[in-house]
């Protein structure tokens, strides 16, 4: 196979606490997929990184914030986010978010 394949039962599911899981999907160094998961209430604290970001909301129900400005996401719903702009979620019904970062997310590896 000339794809990079990760099987979800072969991947590790992190516990970032406060209500939030990590799962790392397929990357390379161009690019990560890695699935989000929220509690109810659960935040994503308002943060910047240098990435390229998209977020697609494959269940629940979030808040998120670029800069200042809000907008409520459902399923089937995404968002991009251009490098260094401050971003962050709440999550109003328990769901998960499929983000994708390009280039890959290296401190994501180290924790």
């Amino acid at each position: 196979m000339k794809g990079i394949a990760a099987k979800h039962d072969e991947t590790k599911l992190i516990d970032l606490g406060g209500g939030t899981t990590r799962r790392i999907l397929s990357y390379n160094e161009e690019l990560m997929a890695v699935e989000v998961g929220f509690e109810t209430g659960a935040v994503g604290a308002t943060h910047t990184h240098p990435h390229t970001q998209c977020s697609y909301v494959l269940k629940g129900k979030f808040m998120y914030y670029v800069e200042d400005e809000g907008v409520e996401l459902n399923p089937g719903d995404s968002i991009v986010v251009p490098p260094n702009l401050p971003h962050g979620t709440k999550c109003l019904e328990a769901g998960t978010l499929l983000d994708i970062f390009t280039p890959m997310r290296q401190d994501f590896l180290k924790k």
